[in-house]
């Protein structure tokens, strides 16, 4: 991802706004639209100059992290219109739509699901968590991992064990790792670090760059909540951090305390 460009963590910031529902008034309900039906709206927003943009920035060439990935050519702005317009489709509607081939639809699958997780009672908030567990093959982009497992799993384990994400933290999966530490990212709003920190650690020696960038991240998160909390991570483990990782983890300190980081010296 090109260094200035942090979709992420914009977007990551998306809140679902409130839904309001007239409860008495079910002579005028309309029925639910399907997974096809869904699909053929959100092709309306899609163009194929786009989709060439997105297939290079989404690195879905042979070898690259998001190898035989398909776009349509719709926006993110787009694709959540489309989530609103259909939050309240049934899960299995959207199941069918998160195992599409195509990227925009399996995030239009999640945006939704983390729509209905937000204003659901616990009995599906609880489906959804375990389908997005079940799911987990399809959610194989960065985009996809950041803008649903903060506001699904992080939440969803807010008052219950953390052993899943420490599961896949050490799982072979690339986005399962991601999943692992960017989850924390709902802890990390609460204050609460010592996930982050350790889930951190396990993925110290990680080879993959998008691991580097997404600890990094979170430290950097962490940093900006209690700057104390994050350097005594980096005193104990900078020097042997990857650079990218302690890059992103430094970004938003003073020019002098960067240097000495870079430089082994802090």
């Amino acid at each position: 991802m090109p260094r200035g460009i942090c979709l992420c963590e914009i977007a990551i910031h998306y809140r679902p706004e409130a839904s309001y529902f007239i409860h008495d008034l079910d002579l005028f309900a309309q029925p639910a639209m399907t997974a096809p039906e869904i699909k053929k709206r959100l092709r309306q927003f899609a163009t194929s100059e786009k989709a060439r943009v997105l297939q290079g920035f989404f690195k879905t060439g042979p070898g690259e992290y998001g190898e035989g990935d398909l776009f349509l050519g719709v926006v993110a702005p787009d694709i959540r219109r489309v989530a609103k317009e259909f939050q309240d489709t049934p899960l299995r509607e959207i199941k069918i739509i998160l195992a599409s081939r195509r990227h925009e639809e399996r995030l239009l699958a999640l945006l939704m699901l983390v729509r209905q997780y937000a204003k659901g009672n616990e009995a599906l908030k609880k489906r959804i968590y375990g389908l997005y567990l079940k799911s987990t093959r399809y959610i194989n982009n960065w985009d996809l991992v950041d803008l649903s497992a903060p506001n699904i799993i992080g939440t969803y384990l807010l008052d219950k064990s953390r052993k899943p994400l420490y599961a896949f933290a050490k799982s072979k999966d690339l986005w399962k790792r991601r999943i692992a530490i960017v989850s924390t990212f709902t802890f990390i709003r609460r204050n609460v670090f010592d996930d982050t920190l350790r889930i951190s650690k396990i993925l110290l020696k990680d080879d993959h760059d998008l691991l580097h960038k997404a600890v990094g991240w979170m430290l950097r998160e962490i940093g900006k909540r209690d700057l104390r909390a994050e350097e005594r991570f980096l005193k104990r483990h900078y020097k042997k951090m990857p650079r990218t990782m302690l890059r992103y983890a430094i970004e938003r300190f003073p020019e002098g305390k960067r240097r000495d980081y870079l430089d082994g010296k802090a």
